[in-house]
């Protein structure tokens, strides 16, 4: 409840405070009933000046403009959103939801996860934060997939499938840098804002495509062959690869892609784009897993930093593909 009321006051303060200045200084923004009422006080003012604002935050005026404001900033479509409201949105649908999310994160993993959805939320808004929850939601959907099984051979993951921080940020740090890259101009460092728009929807569904074929070559898959040399190998194996698991991670990347198709973020040229970049990229994975995950000397090279090249690659190609391409 305390944190409920905590992520409420996040939100209102800024809605408060920006309906303030709104109806104070009406800098050509939409007008509203506040702005109006200060104008006919201007006009009947004897004296020429121009008065301060005489409203109180409590104000029916003030009130309506706060409460459109925080409404509709939920289903903004353009440019960076405030902290505040992203910070509270993100705390309130977190806290609604948190008997859920505690199932699929640890309760660290439960705090970094709420912090990268505050940052996806203030440069992207509800748009770029949904793509990350749908990656969530359909890779621990697949990661239960036949897990009892997976668990007596050894193969399944850790903490009964459940997210740490260590998770959170090897599957969607360079999603994160590719969102506010994004938001800082038609340009940034001479790459168009559509071009980092496409490695953030990339990233997320390189990573889902990884995930897809790894849980579902575990579950489904009837020959494994390590990627390097074909040899047969045993499901799990860092590195093998099968039919099924190569076909659902074809199904996992688009699905994805189309997600972002959907909420506008990406072309439907873009959504090609970004699925052809996730299965190659998660091949490369297969790559990196079977020759240098975990051998002598490259102890650092862990499950989580070989996700985070996974989807660097995969946002790289793709944006490079959209280069060409878009």
């Amino acid at each position: 409840n305390v944190f409920l009321a905590i992520s409420l006051f996040c939100m209102l303060n800024e809605s408060w405070s920006f309906s303030i200045r709104r109806i104070s200084f009406n800098r050509g923004l939409c007008p509203s009933p506040g702005a109006r009422i200060i104008k006919e006080q201007r006009k009947h003012e004897d004296d020429g000046e121009r008065s301060p604002l005489t409203l109180s935050a409590t104000s029916p005026a003030v009130v309506q403009t706060a409460a459109t404001g925080l409404i509709s900033s939920i289903f903004r479509n353009h440019g960076r959103f405030l902290f505040l409201q992203a910070f509270g949105w993100n705390a309130f649908l977190f806290s609604l939801c948190s008997s859920k999310l505690f199932k699929m994160l640890t309760p660290t993993g439960f705090a970094h996860a709420m912090a990268l959805g505050t940052g996806l939320w203030t440069t992207l808004g509800w748009r770029g934060w949904s793509i990350c929850v749908m990656y969530l939601l359909l890779g621990q959907t697949v990661t239960k997939v036949r897990f009892k099984e997976k668990e007596k051979q050894g193969i399944a993951e850790k903490r009964g499938g459940r997210r740490g921080p260590e998770n959170v940020w090897g599957s969607a740090l360079t999603g994160l840098v590719c969102a506010i890259c994004s938001v800082q101009g038609d340009v940034f460092l001479g790459i168009p804002s559509k071009l980092f728009l496409l490695g953030y929807v990339a990233s997320l569904s390189t990573k889902l495509a990884d995930t897809f074929a790894s849980e579902i070559g575990k579950a489904y898959g009837k020959t494994t062959f390590l990627i390097t040399t074909f040899e047969r190998v045993n499901p799990g194996t860092e590195g093998a690869v099968s039919l099924e698991g190569t076909l659902a991670s074809v199904v996992g990347g688009a699905v994805l892609a189309l997600y972002g198709w959907g909420v506008g973020l990406v072309s439907l040229k873009g959504v090609g784009i970004a699925t052809m970049a996730a299965f190659i990229a998660t091949n490369v994975e297969s790559l990196l897993g079977a020759t240098i995950q975990g051998k002598k000397g490259l102890e650092f090279m862990t499950n989580e930093v070989v996700n985070f090249l996974n989807t660097l690659i995969g946002a790289s190609i793709a944006m490079a593909g959209g280069m060409l391409l878009l």
